[in-house]
Order: C-alpha cells, then sequence, then structure tokens
C-alpha cells in the first residue's frame, strides 16, 4: 500500500504531513516510528494527520506523533505548517482556521507576508492541569536533576513544559539534563525541557529538549512558554522575538487569561509516496 506525503518543517523543526481526509491511513506507533526513522523512512522530528473536523465549530482534527511513535497533545510549528498544507492542498480556502488536538482548539492563520500567526490558547499553571506533582503554581519550582538543584517554570501550552533560565544557550547542559528533566518523576507524562537565555526584555536564545523527539532546531510550544514563563517571571515584556537554532518566532502573550499569539514562517520542502 502507497501513501502521499508532503515534508515540511518550521524553522528546522521537520515533518511529514499525512492527508487523511482524502486517503485511508491507520498511523501506529510502529509505522510513526518507521516513518520518522532519518536511515530507513522518510525522517522528522514529528509526523502530522490531518483529518476531517469531528466537532461542529472547528475545520480539521490535528493529530501529533513524535518520532518515537508516541502520541502528542500539541506542536506549535506544526500548527503553522497545517495551516499551510491545507491551503496548498486545497482543502480550505479559509487564511484562519479553527483545528482541534488533543491539548485544546487552536487558530492558526495565514498572514499577507506569508507568515503564519497561531492563536496558541490560553496557558496553564495549575499542576494537575500541566500535569506537575507540586503543592502551588508558583512560578519558579525547583527540581532535583541528577542530585543539583535546577530551578524551572512549569507551563502548559496545550503540552507541559519545563523551562529554566540560563546564562548562555551554546553551553547549558542540555544533552545532559534534558533526558533527565523529561523524564522526570514530578512530570507523569514526560515535559519538554527548555532552557532559555535572556538577551534582553523583548528577546531571549532558546533551546528545547523535546519529549519523545530529543532536541529539534525549534520548538513553537516551548518558545510559547519560555516567554510565558518569562513575563511570569518579570524578566520579559510582550511582544518577545525568540531566537532559535533554527531561526526566529515572535511571541506575544498579555497576561493571565489571555492567549498566546505566535508567528513564524512554514516551509514545504517536497512530496512524494512511501510503501507501507
Amino acid at each position: 500500500m502507497k501513501i502521499r506525503f508532503t515534508k515540511m518543517h518550521g524553522l528546522g523543526n521537520d515533518f511529514v504531513v499525512l492527508d487523511a481526509v482524502r486517503q485511508k491511513i491507520e498511523l501506529t506507533p510502529d509505522l510513526a516510528r518507521h516513518l520518522g526513522d532519518r536511515h530507513f523512512g522518510i525522517g522528522c522530528d514529528q509526523i502530522l494527520v490531518v483529518e476531517a473536523p469531528r466537532l461542529p465549530d472547528t475545520d480539521f482534527r490535528y493529530r501529533i506523533f513524535n518520532s518515537d511513535g508516541g502520541e502528542v497533545e500539541q506542536c506549535g510549528n506544526g500548527a503553522r505548517c497545517f495551516a499551510r498544507f491545507v491551503q496548498e492542498e486545497g482543502l480550505c480556502e479559509k487564511r484562519e482556521i479553527r483545528v482541534e488536538t488533543q491539548g485544546g482548539i487552536i487558530a492558526p492563520r495565514l498572514t499577507d507576508d506569508g507568515q503564519v500567526t497561531v492563536d496558541m490558547g490560553v496557558p496553564r499553571f495549575a499542576p494537575a492541569e500541566i500535569p506537575f506533582l507540586s503543592d502551588d503554581d508558583a512560578p519558579v519550582q525547583t527540581l532535583d536533576v541528577a542530585g543539583r538543584a535546577v530551578d524551572i517554570s512549569a507551563v502548559s501550552m496545550g503540552n507541559p513544559h519545563a523551562v529554566q533560565v540560563v546564562a548562555d544557550v551554546d553551553t547549558a547542559p542540555v544533552a545532559e539534563q534534558g533526558p533527565l528533566i523529561e523524564h522526570h518523576p514530578r512530570f507523569p507524562q514526560r515535559v519538554n525541557a527548555g532552557f532559555m537565555q535572556v538577551v534582553a526584555r523583548h528577546a531571549v536564545h532558546l533551546r528545547v529538549f523535546e519529549r519523545g523527539a530529543g532536541e529539534t532546531l525549534a520548538c513553537g510550544t516551548g518558545a510559547c512558554a519560555a516567554v510565558v514563563a518569562g513575563i511570569r517571571r518579570g524578566l520579559l515584556d510582550t511582544p518577545v522575538r525568540v531566537t532559535t537554532r533554527g531561526g526566529e518566532l515572535n511571541i506575544a502573550w498579555d497576561g493571565p487569561g489571555k492567549p498566546v499569539l505566535m508567528t513564524g514562517p512554514a516551509v514545504t520542502v517536497f512530496r512524494g509516496e512511501i510503501e507501507i
């Protein structure tokens, strides 16, 4: 059986996008791992599945699978690619769409300059909603990471994030601490580990060790979580330019109860078919 796919990326965070509206696809964890394998499959950080809507006030359903085969709740860079994909493929003519995800409803919008702005929803801080084992939702929490006290901010952007402030992202212990934080017992569903360097009130540098994918060149929800954490801690003012290893995102957040707006590029690389 052959399936058609599109390879896309948002700032180097790369995706295999599958149209499950016009072709029948049953994406198992084994198949997701095969498609995501950079040696024996197509290769990507995540697989995005475009499905017909299930809810009356949405245009599509959007599912995300990491390259390790696990399904996750949200992906910001993927959301931008999703919006560009459905327009380029003629699945929708709207410039702004409402999309159901496991992490809630998001609203991507194509802008006049070719970028995509996504309403990522309202960030959540209650430990039970992240989920995170804690007695309070204080902006700064301390984790024991291999015997070392590490201060983090726990935020949900529809998926869990632990953001720490570092002096220099280039020398930050991403490879060492990333897996330990991802699997920390205080995050029962694992977590994305962010390492943020504050450059100015409106600018940060960021690296993210993503749950189920390892370090990626960019993480959209990670950028949103980092800016939210920085604003809550009094370190940043909206809007904030987030520089990742793959490029720049612009993040705006007006405070508690308000949604986070993320703006950045989405690029189609190639289209093809694969035998499964």
